[in-house]
């Protein structure tokens, strides 16, 4: 049985209040999740238990203090940092748990990875030129892959960002619905709008998309083009015939990223068609400079019942089958 051991983290006055929460709520379900002893006394928190959980809480309330400094600590936060250490399995380095936060604009200022999936996914987008997100929906693959769009572009890395996805789902229906063109596909790129406007101003959006240095288009429009100084994201990828995710992935110029994302439970291509993402993993896998992560639902961060849901539809198509 091992020793218990004890550690110390100290804190700025002004942030202690933000760290420990209301009635000391934070600390309390700091205490729980890594199981052990916290005393505070001053501005120093004074940690007792088994020496791993001692390193996990330590790093934990680092982790809390950082955000707090920045004023960037709420409980959402502190339940999001909480939720990643505890997913950890004792072989995960927990000094590379916690992620800094990718720095953008407008209603949303910050935007954190809540998982170590999430992580891994933001660390391969900073690495690699071409990285492949596929897992269920809310896991956060798209919203993340835009955050370092925006990031990268605020910060001057790339001078344009494009935004894609197939619009296959409109089908022959594309016709008949009112307007022109951009009218007739805005309805199926409306979430890479939504998550667009919720990280940086409207009217530097609108200016930015009126520049074309912000762009925003059905996938059929990239074929023809060579995208240099470029961060593209191509959304909802299992809905690509392989013809389509070749073409995508060789308009790829020079000094730019692309992250590819989607679902592949979730194809909607007629059933003679295999789809691109499916493929592409046989295909690409183990060439340099590209990485694939793949997300689960332990990785959804949406609604909890989004988590629920989730597994409920596998446990019906595994009992189907």
């Amino acid at each position: 049985m091992s020793e218990n051991v004890t550690a110390k983290v100290s804190f700025k006055e002004s942030v202690l209040p933000s760290v420990l929460g209301q009635g000391d709520k934070n600390l309390r379900s700091v205490r729980d999740a890594m199981n052990v002893r916290i005393a505070v006394l001053g501005g120093e928190c004074t940690i007792e238990g088994k020496e791993e959980d001692v390193d996990r809480a330590v790093k934990l309330l680092e982790h809390l203090r950082n955000m707090a400094e920045k004023g960037e600590l709420c409980e959402s936060g502190v339940n999001d940092a909480i939720r990643m250490m505890e997913n950890e399995e004792s072989s995960v380095d927990v000094s590379g748990v916690l992620l800094e936060s990718i720095k953008v604009g407008g209603r949303v200022k910050s935007v954190s990875p809540k998982s170590s999936t999430q992580m891994r996914y933001v660390q391969s987008i900073r690495d690699n030129d071409l990285v492949f997100g596929t897992g269920p929906a809310g896991t956060g693959k798209t919203y993340l892959a835009m955050a370092m769009a925006v990031h990268l572009f605020l910060h001057k890395k790339v001078g344009r960002i494009i935004l894609t996805r197939p619009a296959v789902e409109a089908g022959e229906n594309l016709g008949f619905l009112p307007g022109d063109i951009q009218d007739k596909i805005n309805p199926y790129l409306r979430p890479l709008y939504d998550a667009l406007y919720s990280m940086m101003n409207f009217e530097q959006v609108s200016t930015l998309i009126e520049k074309n240095i912000i762009e925003v288009a059905p996938l059929a429009f990239m074929r023809g083009r060579t995208l240099n100084d470029s961060f593209i994201v191509l959304d909802e990828a299992q809905n690509t015939t392989s013809e389509q995710m070749k073409m995508f992935l060789t308009r790829l110029g020079f000094r730019s990223k692309a992250v590819v994302t989607g679902d592949i439970t979730q194809v909607d291509l007629p059933s003679n068609k295999k789809s691109g993402l499916i493929l592409v993993r046989d295909i690409l896998r183990g060439v340099p400079g590209i990485n694939f992560v793949d997300f689960s639902q332990k990785d959804v961060v949406r609604h909890n019942l989004v988590q629920k849901i989730i597994e409920a539809y596998d446990r019906h198509e595994e009992q189907g089958k």
